[in-house]
C-alpha cells in the first residue's frame, strides 16, 4: 500500500462560530474532493486519541493539560482573538495530531510508502507554550518527535508550504539540531516571523520568505535554490509536509498565487528528495487554505502526487 488517509469525524466538530475562516466545511471540501474515482486507492483510516504523553514530547505536559481544560461544556471559548474552541474541539485537536502520530507508524513500519492527514485544526502555528492562529497543538512537531521516540528516526524534516509562516514549528525546533523546519511563505504577512535571517541555533531552520504577488516562478525559484537543497544536505530520516493550500492564488486571506500545478510539482521535487533519502517515507498534514474550492483542488492534486511518489 503507497498512500494512507487519516482523518475523523470528530474533526468536523471543532466549530469555531459563524463566519470563522477555518471552519469545518474546509475539511469537508477535502473529503470530498478525496472521495472521487481516482482516489479509490487510498487506504482509509480513521484518526486515534493522540495522548498526553505523545503531545508533551512537543509542549510541556503542564500546557497541554491547560489547553484541554479551556474546552468548554458548551458555547465558544476563546485563546485568542483568532483561536476559538467548541466543546468539540478537545477531541478534535486530540484525533489531528493522534492522525499524524499514526501516519508516522504506517510510514515507518513500511506498511504505507506515506500519508495524509486530513484533519482540524491545524497546528503550525502553535508553539512550545501557545496556542495560537487557529491551532492548538503542533501537530507536524508532534509526529516528529513520535518517530523518534518510538522509532528511532533520529532527523526528522518538515517542510511548509503554507502561505503563513509556521512560527510554533520553528520555536519548537530552533534548538534542536536533528530536527529541520523549512517554510516558504508570504511576507510581511501574520505572524511577522519567518524572515530569512531567522536561522535556528544550529542553522536548522530555513525561511523562504516571498512577498505578495509572488506566483509560480518566484514559489520554483526557492524551493529549487534554497528550500531543496537544505532538504537535500540534511539527509533526513522522514519528511513531513505541512501542507497549508492558502497560497493558491483564490484564496481570500492572502495574496500568493500559486495554482494546483505548483502544489504538485512541489509534491514531486520533494518526492523525489524522500526517495533519495528515506525510504520515500512522508507524512503530510493539512493546515491551511480558506478558499473551499481551491483547497479541494489543491488537496487533490497534492495527494495525486502522493501516490505516485
Amino acid at each position: 500500500m503507497f498512500t494512507t488517509l487519516f482523518t475523523h469525524a470528530a474533526c468536523l466538530d471543532h466549530d469555531t462560530g459563524l463566519g470563522h475562516p477555518e471552519c469545518a466545511d474546509r475539511l469537508r471540501s477535502v473529503l470530498a474532493a478525496l472521495e472521487t474515482e481516482e482516489f479509490y486507492m487510498l487506504e482509509r483510516q480513521d484518526a486515534p486519541l493522540a495522548t498526553v504523553e505523545q503531545l508533551s514530547r512537543a509542549h510541556p505536559r503542564e500546557h497541554v493539560e491547560r489547553i484541554l481544560s479551556l474546552v468548554p461544556e458548551q458555547e465558544h471559548a476563546g485563546i485568542d482573538a483568532d483561536t476559538v474552541i467548541s466543546p468539540g474541539s478537545g477531541e478534535a485537536a486530540l484525533r489531528a495530531a493522534g492522525a499524524v502520530v499514526a501516519a508516522v507508524d504506517v510510514v515507518a513500519s513500511g506498511h504505507s510508502r506515506n500519508a495524509f492527514c486530513a484533519v482540524r485544526p491545524p497546528g503550525h502555528h502553535a508553539e512550545y507554550e501557545k496556542a495560537m492562529g487557529f491551532c492548538l497543538f503542533n501537530n507536524a512537531a508532534v509526529g516528529a518527535y513520535h518517530a523518534r521516540a518510538v522509532h528511532g528516526l533520529q532527523r526528522i524534516a518538515v517542510m511548509d508550504f503554507d502561505v503563513h509562516h509556521g512560527n510554533g514549528t520553528q520555536d519548537i525546533f530552533q534548538r534542536d539540531p536533528d530536527m529541520l523546519y523549512c517554510s516558504t511563505h508570504q511576507s510581511p504577512l501574520y505572524p511577522g516571523t519567518g524572515d530569512a535571517a531567522e536561522k535556528g541555533e544550529y542553522g536548522n531552520c530555513i525561511n523562504a520568505p516571498l512577498p505578495a504577488m509572488s506566483g509560480s516562478p518566484e514559489f520554483r525559484h526557492a524551493m529549487t535554490h534554497v528550500i531543496l537543497p537544505a532538504i537535500d544536505h540534511f539527509k533526513p530520516d522522514l519528511l513531513i509536509i505541512s501542507a497549508g493550500f492558502d497560497a493558491h492564488s483564490r484564496d481570500p486571506l492572502a495574496g500568493l498565487h500559486l495554482t494546483d500545478d505548483d502544489f504538485a510539482w512541489a509534491t514531486r521535487k520533494l518526492g523525489d528528495l524522500a526517495r533519495t533519502h528515506c525510504g520515500a517515507r512522508i507524512v503530510s498534514v493539512l493546515e491551511g487554505g480558506y478558499n473551499l474550492r481551491a483547497l479541494a483542488s489543491a488537496t487533490a492534486a497534492h495527494v495525486r502526487e502522493l501516490m505516485y511518489c
